[in-house]
């Protein structure tokens, strides 16, 4: 049976990236691919008549689902996996909170990229999937493919370093370039040498402050990290989001 990925995205540019990624995830641990759009209706609808809004909605969800079909088309077709899709007009938590609990994800994608419309950012949309949905959650940057090979290159933020028994993580972790790289935030540290751990795991450890996650991030970014693993239970994930321009893992 295979794992469900569920992907909460709203059809912009970022869209393709997202659902690349998604589908990367999908060969590496064996899933399904499900997209789901949502919209608010005050978004499409200002000031029109109950009989004009019907009808604006209307033509908006066929130009939705028209732009979403002709992107899964080029995906699936390139990637050799199907991806489904679903698009809702209604309160953007409540509509999501149904599909959660209809689909029963395994694993739930969701994009970085900002969104007049469907944000994590604006609408709190991580927090609240956080509070919906205990299983392992992908925050993933449209601008930096995961791949789906044995270069996968993985780090680890404030992570115990032997690797917790996450089925989708170890699978994961059989992907990817070795050594694995940790990234440790802490008081008053200094940069540690590159040391290799008998895991396999180099560790870097940054002293704690404002510049914390930039000083991260340039080291992510130089040792080409695509996918940074990150406790679930790390506050404030959508201000680590924001710093971060890799994808981020959150995992148990």
């Amino acid at each position: 049976m295979k794992n469900k990925i569920l992907v909460l995205s709203d059809i912009d540019s970022s869209t393709k990236g997202i659902l690349t990624n998604a589908v990367n995830l999908a060969k590496i641990i064996a899933g399904e691919v499900t997209l789901f759009c949502v919209k608010k209706p005050t978004d499409i609808v200002k000031n029109e008549s109950q009989l004009s809004a019907m009808r604006t909605i209307n033509e908006k969800f066929l130009k939705t689902d028209n732009e979403i079909k002709s992107t899964i088309a080029a995906i699936s077709n390139h990637e050799k996996i199907k991806i489904s899709h679903t698009i809702s007009f209604g309160n953007l938590k409540d509509e999501i909170g149904k599909r959660i609990e209809a689909i029963k994800p395994d694993i739930i994608v969701l994009g970085k990229q900002k969104s007049k419309i469907f944000s994590f950012f604006g609408d709190n949309i991580i927090d609240f999937v956080l509070k919906e949905f205990s299983g392992t959650i992908m925050i993933t940057s449209d601008k930096i493919e995961v791949a789906a090979t044995t270069e996968l290159s993985l780090g680890l933020l404030n992570e115990n370093k032997s690797l917790p028994k996450n089925e989708f993580k170890k699978a994961l972790v059989s992907f990817a370039v070795k050594p694995l790289k940790s990234f440790q935030i802490h008081n008053n540290a200094k940069l540690k040498n590159e040391i290799a751990s008998p895991e396999k795991i180099i560790e870097y450890i940054f002293e704690e402050g404002d510049n914390a996650l930039k000083n991260i991030d340039n080291y992510l970014a130089k040792n080409k990290i695509q996918l940074l693993f990150v406790p679930r239970e790390k506050r404030k994930i959508g201000n680590l989001a924001n710093h971060i321009n890799c994808s981020l893992m959150l995992t148990n």
